[in-house]
């Protein structure tokens, strides 16, 4: 007995044992819609099992082949069922009958959004459910650069037309601008769902209908991008110009402040005299607002009395040699005594010179 590495030789000469690919309980399932397509490589007829070179059934198709269904692009393999004979001889299948043409109706996925929570977006669901089977809405402004209902609507339509190459999918919005906020990202966007098979319907505007993007309406859609642009941008412009008008006039929008300039003065004062702040938020009362009448909160006067500007240094200094009431009582009486006292010895001087000059 010859050993190779401590194994006998003739173990080594011996052919390796057969061992049958692993059967998945959905081979049968997979095998229907592989088989309805010849092989590319072996050539074996739709209704058949995939071949080797010695005749016998391959254990599983050949990937050119399970690669013509669109579900399977991603798969490694696909094994052959045993009711097919997997390492047996090879013997073709029954014919694949032939399926007629469906007339499905287009799956069509709508898509509604307006840009803030006090724009009404009922007009486009109204106008949307008739068609649709699936509607995405949000509101959110095109600004954001992720909108999640408008990638989950893309997605849906994506996979759809993935698992269902025949089928048509028709992304559904009422008009171009809810969709996309400048010409060059609506044109972007249409180009995507071409190239993955997705149609584009508009319900309303000059171009409403399904998007046609060869020959006119691809240059009649790109005007209509454009005048879109155009649109928004002049609303921009006119808010804030609006905005600009109404700030020069004081009136700065947004809710109004908890702690206004007067109540801010207070409480410094109050602080300045050693209140602590509890004290000063129960002496101070909202003016406006929905919590008009109410006293402010602790946080919000130790956050007032933080973001308020220092006073300036030398007016400070000035405020602080500035005498209180009591002081300025003492000087005054000090300045009257002061020029009293000066006056009689004036008078004194006076009477001296007078009595010298009648001597």
């Amino acid at each position: 007995m010859i050993l190779i590495n401590g194994t006998d030789a003739r173990v080594l000469r011996e052919p390796p044992q057969r061992s049958h690919f692993p059967r998945s309980p959905f081979a049968e399932v997979l095998s229907k819609p592989v088989e309805r397509h010849d092989c590319p490589k072996c050539e074996a007829p739709a209704g058949s099992p995939c071949r080797t070179r010695g005749g016998k059934a391959a254990t599983k198709y050949h990937t050119a082949r399970f690669i013509l269904v669109p579900a399977l692009k991603e798969e490694l393999e696909v094994p052959v069922p045993e009711d097919r004979g997997p390492g047996r001889t090879w013997k073709p299948g029954p014919p694949v009958e032939q399926i007629p043409a469906t007339t499905a109706q287009p799956i069509r996925i709508g898509y509604a959004r307006c840009s803030t929570a006090q724009q009404e977006l009922q007009s486009q669901l109204d106008a949307l459910a008739p068609v649709c089977k699936r509607i995405f809405s949000e509101k959110i402004s095109t600004r954001a650069k992720t909108r999640p209902e408008l990638e989950k609507a893309l997605k849906l339509a994506y996979d759809i037309k993935e698992a269902a190459p025949d089928q048509e999918v028709i992304l559904t919005v009422h008009e171009p601008k809810r969709l996309a906020r400048n010409a060059a990202e609506l044109m972007t966007l249409s180009g995507r769902l071409q190239a993955a098979g997705v149609r584009l319907e508009l319900l309303t505007g000059p171009l409403s209908g399904i998007y046609d993007p060869n020959g006119m309406g691809a240059m009649f859609f790109a005007v209509l991008a454009a005048a879109a642009q155009i649109e928004r941008n002049y609303i921009r412009e006119k808010a804030l110009e609006g905005r600009h008008a109404a700030a020069a006039k004081g009136n700065r929008g947004g809710r109004p402040k908890v702690i206004d300039d007067d109540m801010l003065t207070f409480a410094r004062a109050l602080k300045e005299r050693g209140v602590p702040v509890p004290g000063i938020a129960k002496k101070l009362t909202i003016k406006a607002g929905k919590n008009a009448g109410q006293h402010p909160s602790v946080a919000s006067v130790y956050r007032a009395l933080a973001e308020a500007p220092e006073p300036d240094a030398e007016a400070r200094a000035i405020e602080q040699r500035r005498p209180g009431a009591e002081g300025t009582e003492r000087l005054t009486r000090q300045a009257l005594t002061s020029a009293g006292d000066d006056v009689l010895a004036l008078l004194a001087q006076h009477a001296e010179r007078e009595e010298g000059g009648a001597a």
